[in-house]
């Protein structure tokens, strides 16, 4: 792997993603990360930050394929689970200004299809990965995509326990801790 500043690695070109840079270091993150990680597959106009808990990966790919494979990944991992989010602003680009578009929003809806996905504004997607670097680790595989407002957001959460359930588990030591303070 070759290291450029801000630790960015450059992936080799190759026709198997599996054998590229950017494939071996997601797949030696992903058994670490767990809930409150976040992984974001992004245009290739996406900045490479300087908070120390961000790295940033170049695949010289496709987002639709590398976000695929990412997914697919995190899918089978058993730990984990995504919450994903894209930018509101997607909705907005214009066909006429960027050939394709209507073609990756397409294939994000496909690609996500088990998962909600849910559409922010950039800054407050841009928050709230910020606010999470500073204690968790935030891995950004930059791609190839020359369309704006196309990058995927994947906050992960824990594979193995439901929204529902985690809900379940606070209310229950809430009404403990009610019940204590009466």
């Amino acid at each position: 792997m070759v290291l450029l500043p801000l630790s960015v690695a450059v992936a080799q070109n190759s026709k198997d993603s599996c054998v590229q840079d950017w494939c071996r270091t997601f797949e030696n993150r992903l058994p670490v990360f767990g809930h409150r990680n976040w992984i974001v597959v992004a245009d290739s106009a996406y900045p490479a930050p300087s908070a120390e808990g961000i790295e940033t990966i170049v695949a010289n790919g496709g987002l639709p394929e590398i976000l695929a494979r990412v997914l697919a990944a995190i899918a089978t991992s058993g730990h984990v689970r995504p919450v994903i989010f894209v930018d509101k602003e997607l909705q907005f680009v214009d066909e006429k200004d960027y050939p394709g578009v209507t073609a990756f929003r397409q294939q994000i809806g496909r690609l996500s299809a088990s998962n909600a996905v849910n559409s922010l504004p950039h800054d407050e997607i841009m928050t709230k990965l910020n606010d999470a670097s500073k204690t968790y680790r935030v891995l950004i595989i930059k791609t190839n995509m020359r369309i704006p407002y196309t990058s995927v957001f994947i906050r992960l959460d824990c594979g193995y326990m439901s929204d529902e359930v985690g809900n379940k588990i606070n209310r229950a030591m809430s009404a403990i801790t009610k019940s204590e303070q009466h």
